[in-house]
């Protein structure tokens, strides 16, 4: 009987890059980002914060888990409430440690 880890996530990851517009400082950007609501509308409700990270010289990285269901809404917030901030890359992602993991122990037990 398989465990409940082998369930299928019925949500997708969506990896979001949120670079800094050149030019904006960091009261310019508080400012626009108080303005268009940001911290009340992002991340959409429904959706999951798996990791928040700022990459210094770049920008912040957002990964969320996300109800199919929710993709346009994510997309329409970000819209709304990022643009003029932010310019937004948008990435599906998955996470890659238990892939890692089998291939390991594939590679160890001789195979590729």
């Amino acid at each position: 009987m398989s465990g409940m880890s082998d369930a299928p996530n019925p949500h997708v990851l969506l990896t979001i890059v949120l670079k800094h517009h050149p030019g904006l400082t960091l009261d310019d950007v508080q400012s626009k980002l108080k303005a268009s609501e940001w911290w009340d509308r992002f991340p959409v409700e429904g959706t999951r914060v798996v990791s928040w990270t700022v990459a210094m010289g770049l920008g912040q990285i957002v990964t969320l888990e996300v109800p199919p269901h929710l993709l346009g809404r994510v997309n329409l917030e970000l819209e709304r409430s990022a643009w003029g901030v932010f310019s937004t890359e948008v990435y599906p992602t998955y996470d890659f440690v238990p892939v890692r993991e089998r291939i390991i122990e594939r590679v160890r037990a001789g195979g590729q």
